[in-house]
C-alpha cells in the first residue's frame, strides 16, 4: 500500500499539473522516491525476505552489508529532504528577498543532489560494521554487528554522529523553521486583519484563510515527524543507556520497543507525501483523472 501511494505520488507530481512551483514539484518527487526505496529496502529485501527465504544471493555478506547501507542512505534523504522542502517553504514565506533567487527548480535540484551524495557518503561505514555469522563453502553468509562495533569509540562516536544527524539535528531544525514561519504568519495576519477591519467589517479574507491552512500544514508535518521518529531516539538511548541490555523474549519490553519502532520508521516513509501532496485539491482531480483515464478508453472499446 504504501509502495503504490509513492509511485502514485511521482507518477501525479511528474506530471506537473497540481498548480505547484516547479521548485515545490521536485522536492516533493524527491521525498516520495525516497520514501519508495526505503519501504522496498525496509519492508520487501529486509523484513519479508528474513521470514520466508533463506540462504539466497542476498544474504551473502556483502550484498547483506550493501543492503543496511542502502536504507541507511535512503532514511537519510527521506528526513533531510523534509528539511530541505520545509527551508525552502521558509525562505519563501519569511524571505521575500531571496524568494526568487532560492525558491527555484534549479536551487531544489542542487540541494535534491548534495542532499543524496552526502547520504550515501555519510552511509558508506555501514558497510564495514558487519562481519558473516557462518562460513559455508568459503562463503560468508548473513551480517553481524562486530565485536568492536559496540567497544570501539570510535564506531561509538560514528553511531552516535549518524543518530545526531538523523534524526536529532533534522528535529531541532524542523521545530526551530515552524516556530519561525508560524510567526511570521500570525504577525502578517494581525497586520492584515487590522488593514481589513479600517477598510471593511464584512466578508471573510480567502489569503488569511490560506494561511490558516498554512500553518496547519506546517504543524501536521511537525507533528508527524516527531511522533513517527521519537520511538527511535527513545529506543537509541535505552540502548547506549543500558549495557548489554538484549530481549529474552517477545514479551520483553525492549523487543516490543524495536519493533514498533520498525514499524513508525516504515509508516514515516508514505506521510509526507499524504501531507504534502493528498491536501492539494489539483493533486487530488488528477489523481481521480489518473484512476478514471483508463476505465473510458475501456467503455468506448466496447461500445
Amino acid at each position: 500500500m504504501t509502495r503504490n501511494g509513492n509511485l502514485l505520488a511521482i507518477v501525479v507530481l511528474s506530471r506537473g499539473k497540481c498548480g505547484l512551483a516547479k521548485g515545490i514539484t521536485l522536492y516533493l518527487v524527491a521525498m516520495a522516491v525516497a520514501d519508495l526505496l526505503f519501504a522496498f529496502n525496509d519492508v520487501v529485501l529486509n523484513a519479508i525476505h528474513s521470514l520466508y527465504f533463506d540462504y539466497t544471493f542476498l544474504d551473502i555478506t556483502p550484498v547483506c552489508s550493501l543492503r543496511l547501507v542502502l536504507k541507511s542512505a535512503v532514511t537519510d534523504m527521506s528526513v533531510w529532504f523534509t528539511v530541505a522542502f520545509t527551508f525552502d517553504r521558509l525562505v519563501a514565506i519569511c524571505c521575500a528577498k531571496l524568494q526568487t533567487s532560492y525558491c527555484s527548480e534549479r536551487t531544489a535540484a542542487v540541494v535534491v543532489g548534495v542532499i543524496s551524495s552526502l547520504s550515501c557518503f555519510i552511509s558508506i561505514p555501514w558497510y564495514f560494521i558487519f562481519e558473516p555469522s557462518e562460513i559455508l563453502n568459503n562463503v560468508p553468509w548473513y551480517c553481524q554487528y562486530k565485536e568492536a562495533y559496540y567497544t570501539s569509540a570510535t564506531w561509538i562516536v560514528y553511531h552516535w554522529f549518524d543518530t545526531i544527524i538523523t534524526p536529532f539535528v533534522p528535529f531541532f531544525l524542523i521545530l526551530l523553521m515552524n516556530v519561525v514561519i508560524v510567526r511570521h504568519i500570525l504577525a502578517a495576519n494581525r497586520i492584515r486583519r487590522n488593514l481589513l477591519h479600517q477598510k471593511s467589517n464584512s466578508g471573510n479574507d480567502a489569503e488569511m484563510e490560506n494561511r490558516r491552512k498554512s500553518i496547519i500544514l506546517l504543524f501536521a508535518i511537525s507533528g508527524s515527524f516527531i511522533v513517527l521518529w521519537l520511538m527511535y531516539v527513545l529506543d537509541f538511548i535505552l540502548s547506549r543507556t543500558l549495557d548489554k541490555y538484549f530481549y529474552q523474549s517477545y514479551r520483553d519490553p525492549v523487543y516490543v520497543v524495536q519493533h514498533v519502532t520498525d514499524m513508525l520508521k516504515v509508516l514515516s516513509c508514505c506521510t509526507n507525501t499524504v501531507i504534502y501532496a493528498l491536501t492539494q485539491s489539483k493533486f487530488r482531480k488528477d489523481v481521480k483523472y489518473l484512476v478514471i483515464y483508463p476505465f473510458k478508453h475501456i467503455f468506448k472499446l466496447f461500445k
